[in-house]
């Protein structure tokens, strides 16, 4: 589904991404792993076309994709749920839920499914986004990213600032969209959350990739240590 080889990224001068190779195979939950400051969120937007990556490869399903604007890259079927959620507070969750459908110029009505996961938001529609605790807006985020339909869904720090059992909620999500047959690109911290529903996680450290490996023959404890030092 997703294949990069050998990608940098820059911020200004600085490089912060040293030739990284990454694969997301198909139908599966893949897990970049990593403490703060080493690089993971600047994966997520070199995917997303959001920084400089002026070396390397961006496959998705086979077709190359670095040279590709952000909105094309959304069109090819990338969703994108950031770090923040980055929901637009002063408008409703249903104007931030239709803001989905642009990624298909508007065209389209969202999805039954998104009630179906998130009834609370059903609950919500005529409410602002700014008004939604936190748990909700983290909810509203992958609802609208859900929107579009997107191949691969990308999850940024899901379970950050959540409380423990909207942490659970977004977990059985997430399993539940794997048997719908999306392929899921995660970037976290929480060991524990990742244990319960990921196959596949890399480390990155200071830019690169230090480790990987299927979770299930994960040595629990040498990789909280990579990822907490």
């Amino acid at each position: 589904m997703l294949e990069v080889k050998n990608l940098q990224a820059f911020y200004g001068e600085s490089i912060i991404l040293k030739n990284i190779n990454l694969d997301v195979q198909e139908g599966r939950i893949v897990c970049l792993l990593g403490r703060n400051g080493v690089g993971k969120s600047t994966f997520l937007k070199s995917i997303m076309g959001l920084v400089n990556t002026p070396c390397g490869s961006i496959r998705l399903q086979g077709r190359e994709i670095i040279d590709q604007p952000t909105y094309a890259r959304a069109r090819a079927g990338i969703g994108y749920v950031p770090q923040g959620r980055d929901i637009f507070p002063h408008i409703s969750v249903k104007e931030n839920l239709q803001l989905g459908l642009e990624v298909n110029n508007g065209k389209g009505s969202i999805p039954t499914e998104v009630y179906e996961l998130f009834p609370i938001l059903k609950e919500m529609l005529s409410r602002k986004g700014g008004n939604l605790s936190g748990g909700q807006q983290q909810q509203l985020a992958i609802a609208r990213a859900l929107t579009a339909r997107p191949k691969l869904l990308m999850f940024d720090e899901p379970t950050e600032g959540i409380q423990p059992s909207i942490i659970k909620d977004i977990g059985k999500v997430i399993l539940h969209l794997k048997k719908e047959g999306y392929t899921i690109l995660i970037v976290e911290q929480y060991l524990e959350f990742i244990l319960d529903i990921a196959d596949y996680y890399y480390v990155m450290d200071k830019g690169t990739i230090v480790a990987q490996g299927f979770v299930c023959d994960m040595d629990k404890e040498t990789i909280q240590h990579k990822i907490s030092i």
